[in-house]
């Protein structure tokens, strides 16, 4: 046992520092004592520090079990720089040859190595068990302890065979250490490491510096990011995406909009990978866009911003990415965007595992829906979540308190609530229990005739809008409690049953409303619907005169939504120009495109009119594998009913799919397969009618024009590819 003299002298000496912060001197003691310790301290509270000084103060070595080959690697060069010796630490896994493995084993036996970190599966191999039980282990450290539980965002299965394991090596004492465990997790995982007599450390989650923001995620995600990074000049960030593709795409999208930015996700060559995250901490660039790969044991205090690209599927997750933000205690804004149709991507993710652990992702999902969709505080909401009361009703530092919704009184709807859950003996989750009260008949409520209760269907629409956010407030406010063993099945507690008896004033606010309705741009049909109606008219002036030149109907010159994004956005040079839907490079060539950002420079300069700054979002050529195939296709000028055949497609889904390549500015030559299908007159015919007499470029019109039973859609559809493809592009 050591004094508290001889810790911090041990601190100054091995680390440099001259106090201990938080709860890591007890925590040590603890270690030193022998005892079995439980930490549950947040990223950036200094975890590591609670295994590392007394693996150096005591004899043997000390094993710690690490998920990340990555995050070994950074914590054994940081204890060897501490230490200038390179024997101190070392990190056994997949990444080593023999002669390497040889080299650790032989500084361990000779009582040089303090600290060995080892990845679970290299710890269950035979021949790993069998040296470490023939050495002193002096401790054993699990970090990143929430992989041992199934509720944990991060499942590690081989960490549930750390204790049989152990227990073959050689009893010593454990520390457990996790920086996101909710009440359920740290039960889970002290039941599993079978700790349950263990010291349990518990830090605040509380990162008062942090800023939460949860945004509409519209089809405009990337301008939307692109405006919040340029308007954060040099500051270092975040994002995260769920899939490897989007973290190449976007990184490349904003390299492409002057935004220094490199990927890491797990795919990439290990190289590539870990020059970009030491290029990231070392700042030669300011944003770096992964997976959830990233992240675990970076030690980047200064990150400003952290931003996912797509909602997590746990708050556990989310709690820990963010986490990484302003770990210097300055600035750090943690921005989310949602929409419900991310829900249905991480459920799909789930759909192949099995049925146990489909139901616990459904959960975790549904807790991070209730997080992004909630009017209340997002810190009270984040710290009730991990078992910990936050008395504030207003932090001041969310999106949530510095633009409160307007509350309604839910007292009588609280007491139906809390009536439901007891007359149905406290037996159900949330969702039956808005099912019962809302008149949904559910698979529960009919298999356990919840349709007699007398509350069934008692609530009024307005009430039905309100009932998540009044079961939710009522867990903070401690009037109802998730049971731990059988999660999410709902309790009321003491304090419940008082407000039953005796009912007061309970306020709450409706949920932010995230449906597909909204995220969709209206659709402009006309130009009254465009941000600018003077410069629209003017364009539309523009457009007919140039027809009349080129004896050519309006549309082919640009459609409708072309010049309204245009009398929305600006665009003053064609580089600009070719941005706007359903201009391509073929238009911009056209010597009339010239005229129209003319005009359009014109109209902003006399009209004094400030532009959006990020005006144009440049954006990565579309990759997709079936348009390149296509249009390859037709360049070796294969059959249209062949190649519709060989990719499995419908012939008018392939006609679709060619429709879309050629309002995109792409030209196109069918002309090998007209001549094939088609008689001459036929397509002049219909080539005719879509140069001098169309007004639109509308099918069914053009078939009634024409004559429906003198020509079939397939040819009208076909000759249409042909002239805008040789008159529009």
């Amino acid at each position: 046992m050591a004094n508290k003299n001889e810790l911090t002298k041990a601190l100054k000496e091995h680390f440099g520092f001259d106090k201990f912060k938080g709860q890591q001197e007890a925590i040590i003691q603890n270690v030193l004592d022998g005892h079995d310790t439980f930490v549950l301290m947040p990223t950036g509270g200094g975890k590591s520090l609670c295994y590392q000084l007394p693996a150096l103060m005591m004899e043997g070595t000390a094993v710690v079990i690490s998920p990340l080959i990555a995050l070994m690697k950074n914590q054994v060069d940081a204890m060897r720089r501490f230490a200038n010796d390179d024997s101190i630490a070392h990190f056994l896994n997949s990444s080593l040859n023999k002669a390497a493995i040889e080299e650790v084993k032989e500084d361990i036996r000779n009582g040089k190595t303090k600290i060995l970190y080892v990845a679970p599966e290299s710890l269950n191999k035979d021949e790993n068990i069998e040296f470490l039980r023939n050495n002193k282990v002096s401790f054993y450290a699990i970090d990143e302890a929430h992989c041992i539980s199934e509720w944990g965002h991060d499942f590690r299965p081989e960490y549930r065979r750390i204790k049989p394991i152990v227990e073959k090596i050689g009893v010593a004492p454990v520390i457990a250490l996790t920086a996101t465990a909710t009440p359920k997790v740290q039960l889970d995982i002290q039941k599993t490491l079978g700790m349950s007599d263990a010291t349990t450390f518990r830090s605040s989650f509380n990162r008062q510096n942090l800023y939460y923001e949860v945004r509409q995620k519209t089809d405009n995600v990337e301008k939307d990011i692109i405006k919040f990074i340029k308007n954060n000049p040099g500051k270092s960030g975040i994002i995260y995406c769920l899939s490897r593709k989007k973290v190449e795409d976007l990184a490349e999208t904003l390299r492409l909009n002057d935004i220094s930015a490199l990927a890491y996700h797990a795919g990439m060559d290990t190289a590539v990978r870990s020059e970009n995250q030491d290029k990231f901490l070392m700042e030669e660039v300011d944003v770096i866009v992964a997976t959830i790969a990233f992240g675990m044991g970076i030690d980047k205090p200064d990150v400003r911003y952290v931003i996912h690209y797509d909602i997590p599927k746990s708050l556990e997750g989310y709690y820990q990415e963010t986490g990484r933000a302003g770990r210097d205690g300055g600035e750090g804004k943690c921005i989310a965007f949602y929409n419900q149709k991310d829900l249905q991507k991480l459920e799909k993710f789930i759909q192949d595992k099995p049925v146990s652990e489909q139901e616990i992702g459904k959960q975790l999902i549904a807790e991070t829906a209730a997080y992004a969709e909630s009017t209340m505080c997002r810190r009270r909401l984040l710290l009730h979540y991990f078992g910990e009361n936050y008395a504030e009703d207003n932090c001041g530092n969310c999106d949530n308190c510095l633009n409160p919704k307007k509350k309604v009184e839910a007292q009588d709807l609280l007491c139906a609530v809390i009536e439901t859950i007891l007359v149905t003996k406290e037996k159900f989750k949330s969702e039956v229990i808005i099912d019962v009260l809302t008149g949904r008949e559910s698979a529960d409520v009919k298999a356990y005739n919840l349709t007699e209760l007398e509350l069934f269907d008692s609530t009024s629409d307005e009430e039905k809008e309100i009932l998540p956010a009044v079961i939710r407030q009522a867990m903070i406010n401690k009037y109802i409690d998730k049971e731990i063993e059988n999660y999410g099945v709902l309790k009321v507690t003491p304090a419940g049953k008082k407000f039953l008896a005796k009912p007061s004033s309970f306020k709450v606010s409706k949920d932010n409303d995230f449906n597909e309705e909204q995220e969709e741009a209206p659709q402009m049909s006309s130009g009254s619907c465009a941000v600018d109606p003077a410069l629209f008219g003017l364009l539309k002036d523009l457009r007919k005169k140039i027809a009349k030149e080129e004896n050519l109907p309006p549309y082919v010159i640009f459609q409708d939504p072309s010049l309204e994004a245009m009398a929305t956005t600006y665009p003053i040079n064609l580089d600009e120009l070719q941005n706007i839907p359903g201009v391509g490079s073929g238009k911009v060539e056209k010597k009339y495109a010239q005229e129209f950002v003319d005009l359009i420079r014109k109209h902003v300069r006399d009209n004094d009119i400030e532009r959006p700054e990020d005006l144009r979002v440049r954006t990565i050529a579309n990759k997709s594998k079936l348009k390149i195939e296509i249009i390859q296709a037709i360049d070796r000028k294969v059959a249209l009913d062949d190649l519709a055949e060989s990719k499995g497609m419908d012939f008018f889904d392939l006609l679709s799919e060619i429709d879309a390549i050629v309002y995109s500015g792409t030209k196109l030559n069918i002309d090998y397969f007209l001549e094939e299908v088609m008689d001459h007159e036929v397509i002049d015919e219909i080539f005719d009618y879509f140069k001098n007499e169309s007004e639109s470029d509308d099918v069914e019109t053009a078939l009634r024009e024409l004559g429906e039973n003198d020509y079939s859609e397939e040819e009208v559809r076909l000759v249409r590819i042909k002239f805008l493809s040789d008159i529009s592009n």
